[in-house]
């Protein structure tokens, strides 16, 4: 692995590069081009891809992030348009404003038939956009999603346990199997949104029986 520390890259144009098994650590990017580049296995730690001020972020569009890590790193609007995100992992990082737009974290085996993987946790994703994005059975607790695109996106079976969502986003993505334990249900009708098989808390029982006029009374 081929380790770079402390370096600031500034209006760099990355596209197209190898940078498979890199690892940076503690390092700047200003208004850096990554598009169409590749990152597979690629480590980034407590890395900005964001300078104070700016309106946009670094552009991954395109680029190859498959089995990618980014801990502790602003990637805030940020671009991933495109990208093949398969097995990245985003942990404790913040990623508000991103745009997933037709990113892929899913495996084709078939046209039809796929498994996803991704590790989204403890990242605010506040305005982030992943609409259509598939992220079934994929790990996304203690996220913060208020303001999220979600529209048309399956996390069907995913871990969202933790999570902060805003009313209105509820019904706006595929949730059947998830884990929502610890999350605020405020505004999730159950009798709009299909939650078969979905996972709660006792405690949550209240928030989701309130549309019916039911109280729930302590054992």
């Amino acid at each position: 692995m081929y380790i770079i520390a402390d370096k600031h890259y500034i209006d760099h144009d990355f596209s197209g590069a190898d940078l498979q098994d890199h690892q940076f650590k503690n390092c700047y990017f200003y208004r850096c081009q990554f598009t169409h580049s590749d990152l597979t296995d690629c480590q980034f730690d407590h890395c900005q891809f964001v300078e104070s001020g700016d309106l946009l972020g670094c552009d991954f569009s395109y680029a190859t992030l498959t089995n990618a890590s980014f801990k502790q790193c602003n990637l805030s609007m940020s671009l991933f348009k495109g990208s093949r995100c398969f097995g990245a992992e985003f942990r404790d990082s913040n990623l508000q404003g991103a745009d997933f737009h037709r990113a892929s974290f899913a495996n084709y085996i078939t046209q039809k038939s796929y498994f996803c993987s991704a590790y989204i946790t403890g990242c605010n994703l506040a305005y982030s956009n992943f609409d259509g994005v598939l992220l079934e059975e994929c790990e996304l607790f203690d996220n913060r999603w208020r303001g999220a695109h979600l529209n048309a996106a399956s996390m069907k079976g995913a871990d969202l346990s933790g999570g902060e969502f805003s009313p209105e986003q509820w019904g706006s993505f595929e949730l059947r199997g998830a884990n929502l334990t610890r999350v605020e249900l405020d505004g999730l009708d159950p009798r709009v949104v299909p939650l078969e098989g979905v996972i709660i808390n006792q405690w949550q029982q209240e928030q989701l029986l309130a549309p019916f006029g039911l109280i729930i009374s302590a054992d």
